[in-house]
């Protein structure tokens, strides 16, 4: 409906982050970081519970295999925190697995790599 001079309010697109998390804080860093791995566990499609909209978004996006938090975010265009409060929340239902990230591999020794260095020299000039 247009108002008296031919203007038409606009309608807000965009839904407030604390509706979509239901007013729950964010999780841990150490629990869900930005490179923490998420997968949907194998018997999500079993589980009668009723998802939000944004949640069941998150658990198709999850269900094709092990993806980034900082992914998922990018996929879904929603903020990150949102996207983390959402993921945990799907933790607690049993609807996801998650797995940490692969550790750092330790520096080799620099005298080591000095030695294969002097090898390869004296090897092929």
């Amino acid at each position: 409906m247009t108002g008296h001079d031919g203007w038409e309010p606009e309608t807000a697109e965009l839904v407030r982050p604390y509706v979509i998390t239901k007013g729950r804080g964010l999780p841990d860093e150490e629990h869900l970081s930005l490179i923490t791995l998420v997968t949907a566990s194998a018997g999500h499609t079993q589980r009668p519970t009723r998802l939000s909209p944004e949640e069941q978004s998150l658990l198709d996006l999850c269900s094709a295999g092990y993806l980034s938090v900082a992914e998922i975010a990018g996929h879904t265009h929603f903020p990150l925190g949102v996207v983390r409060i959402l993921l945990a929340s799907l933790m607690e239902g049993g609807h996801l697995m998650t797995r940490p990230p692969v550790a750092r591999a330790r520096l080799a020794d620099k005298e080591i790599l000095e030695e294969v260095l002097n090898g390869l020299r004296a090897k092929f000039g």
